[in-house]
């Protein structure tokens, strides 16, 4: 390994850290003779931290309401000044864009964003989709200084190393001045039933071939049989047929379920950089032409409106 250490923003999520999180710990270790992890809030993460991969946590402790962006930015910047890895790797979530932006302004480096692929080819490389993820290319930083790098969830596996709990180290954050005010006030939390869309082992997602917002209750209904959950095409999700936490794409959730079933999807590159990773994809589309069935494992030439009912019948008389 040419590369001596990584550090990994490691998000807090429920009793744990996030699962994009935990994949970026299994990458670095795979990378680097040395992974640590920094993280906030109040529970203890050491266990999942070392487990994953990370022979230190840096801990920012309770954040007192503010949002993560600014002391977390600031207290890695500190650390990084005390000695710098060759790079951070940071999830791409609200808060992980939040904490990478503030970071390059405060170390004044530039971010690598939409990474799907990381490697250590004399230094770390990242890898990138564009146009659509039909091409993919190849960067790395060539100045001094650690890398920032944004890494899309599901581009690695979570994989347990056994590891030991990691060393948990405080990581100050110093004096933030009137940046480091604000709070949270109040927060929501969108109500769902059954697995999270980007963590399920079946999505059921629905598209414009549905024909009216009133014929994703079936989506709905399909994904409840079988365990899984309901996602949705960048254009019904545009069209305001369902919220954007249902979006699945390039400019919306990336999903590897173990089943992908694509109701009344075309397949434009959007959607498909963000679902062709699956295991196994099951297209319904009336349209035999469909750019959908290029990717398709098992492809169904009909009418979702005659297919997912039969679907959903055979299911319930099981």
């Amino acid at each position: 390994m040419t590369l001596s250490t990584l550090w990994v923003v490691a998000e807090p999520a429920g009793d744990g850290l996030s699962t994009t999180s935990l994949e970026l710990l299994s990458a670095a270790r795979g990378l680097a003779t040395t992974v640590a992890a920094i993280t906030w809030g109040p529970g203890d993460h050491a266990a999942q931290a070392g487990e994953y991969g990370a022979s230190t946590l840096y801990s920012v402790g309770d954040l007192d309401g503010a949002l993560p962006g600014v002391p977390v930015a600031a207290a890695l910047a500190a650390l990084v000044a005390a000695g710098a890895p060759d790079a951070i790797l940071v999830p791409a979530s609200y808060d992980g864009r939040d904490i990478a932006g503030r970071l390059s302004a405060r170390l004044d480096r530039p971010v690598l964003t939409n990474v799907t692929g990381l490697a250590d080819d004399g230094g770390l490389a990242t890898e990138h989709p564009i146009f659509g993820g039909t091409q993919v290319v190849r960067a790395r930083f060539t100045a001094q200084g650690p890398g920032i790098v944004v890494v899309r969830a599901k581009s690695f596996a979570a994989e347990s190393a056994g590891g030991a709990p990691a060393s948990v180290q405080a990581a100050p954050v110093g004096e933030l001045g009137p940046e480091g005010a604000a709070r949270v006030t109040a927060s929501h939390v969108e109500e769902r039933t059954g697995p999270k869309l980007e963590e399920a082992a079946v999505v059921v997602s629905g598209g414009r071939g549905l024909g009216e917002a009133a014929a994703y209750a079936m989506v709905e209904e399909l994904a409840r049989l079988l365990h899984g959950a309901p996602g949705a095409s960048r254009a019904i999700v545009d069209a305001g047929w369902v919220p954007y936490a249902y979006q699945v794409g390039q400019t919306g959730k990336t999903v590897k379920p173990s089943v992908y079933l694509a109701c009344g999807i075309s397949g434009a590159t959007q959607h498909m950089v963000g679902m062709k990773g699956s295991k196994n994809i099951v297209a319904v589309n009336k349209d035999p032409d469909a750019p959908i069935f290029q990717i398709a494992d098992l492809g169904i030439v009909g009418d979702v409106h005659k297919v997912l009912p039969a679907l959903i019948e055979a299911l319930k008389s099981r």
